[in-house]
């Protein structure tokens, strides 16, 4: 396959909706995010991890599953996360090191875009710039990375904005937008490592594990917050069935992001957001969703909502056919 530039990468997509979101089912060879091949990996993967670790709850599996899913590592779940971090990672941060930066990820500018797509927006060009990669050089590490079975490419579903006659002027913020697709790391514990190891180097090599800790502790949320999303869409998929859905995942254009946007058959959509935090879920979490549809024009037919921790008596008091609540422990019956 020819190597592309980070723009071309960026800019090999099939558009086609009044809604601005793109068909999956027609783009460019070069941008695979194949919407059920990535289900399917996430499957296996989560079901190994749990078949292996056997943790006690959904939100455990999670949380474990974002830090040590396809690491090889051998854990104990009854043991707290930082202790097994500490204890796994740090303690044997040569071998891990050597083991994972043998050969082409001894070059330091891949180093650099691993990091830069392990944290930030993982938008392409941002982490491009972030790396300080120029686009021909990385879109050429990123093809070689995703031949590896390192990263994928999730593709953006914005379609480029339509003008109503050849000669309009778009807005100046408009028309400098570019739409920009976004990295995944296929394997969770690399994601892990080029976020809050590989960085962190020399303090490890020095001794100093809290200042790792630390780091983790406070963006641990967050990062796991992306896994959870991940799950849900996994879970979303599963129940609906994957063909009445075909256009399933999360949705970022310029003005908002969505943690699921699913497209029926007959054209109406389904949007969703998930929230892993230690505190439930409320009724102001939906009218932030609703205000985002409402910004771009989307009129959903239903609204799902994910929670680490549940939901508000008044949110639970709201539950329909078009709101749906999901808690973290009923998705564990995409284990099984």
């Amino acid at each position: 396959m020819p190597s592309m530039t980070c723009h071309q990468l960026q800019s090999s997509v099939i558009t086609g909706h009044c809604f601005p979101i793109e068909d999956r089912r027609n783009m460019h060879g070069c941008v695979k995010t194949g919407t059920k091949r990535d289900s399917d990996l996430l499957l296996t993967q989560l079901r190994r991890f749990y078949e292996t670790t056997y943790p006690g709850n959904m939100e455990k599996l999670v949380a474990y599953f974002a830090v040590f899913g396809e690491s090889g590592i051998g854990i104990d779940t009854t043991v707290p996360l930082e202790k097994l971090i500490e204890t796994k990672v740090l303690d044997h941060y040569g071998e891990h090191y050597n083991r994972i930066h043998n050969g082409f990820l001894e070059d330091g500018k891949v180093i650099a875009l691993l990091q830069a797509a392990a944290k930030g927006d993982r938008r392409i060009h941002s982490a491009c710039k972030r790396a300080q990669v120029g686009e021909a050089k990385g879109g050429e590490m990123i093809a070689h990375l995703r031949d590896m079975g390192i990263l994928d490419v999730e593709a953006s579903r914005e379609a480029p904005p339509q003008k109503l006659h050849p000669k309009q002027k778009l807005k100046r913020e408009v028309a400098r937008h570019r739409i920009s697709h976004k990295l995944r790391f296929r394997s969770p514990f690399l994601r892990f490592w080029f976020r809050f190891i590989s960085p962190m180097h020399r303090r490890i090599e020095q001794g100093d594990y809290e200042s790792v800790l630390s780091r983790f502790r406070e963006q641990d949320t967050a990062f796991t917050g992306l896994v959870f999303e991940e799950v849900s869409q996994l879970y979303f998929r599963l129940r609906m069935g994957d063909d009445p859905y075909l256009r399933c995942g999360s949705y970022w254009d310029r003005l908002i992001e969505l943690d699921l946007l699913a497209r029926s058959p007959d054209g109406g959509f389904i949007v969703g957001e998930c929230k892993w935090t230690n505190t439930k879920m409320n009724r102001g979490e939906l009218v932030k969703l609703q205000e985002k549809c409402a910004l771009v024009g989307l009129e959903p037919e239903q609204v799902w909502l994910f929670a680490k921790r549940g939901f508000s008596n008044e949110l639970l008091s709201m539950r329909s056919d078009t709101l749906v609540l999901v808690e973290v422990e009923e998705m564990k019956t995409i284990l099984f």
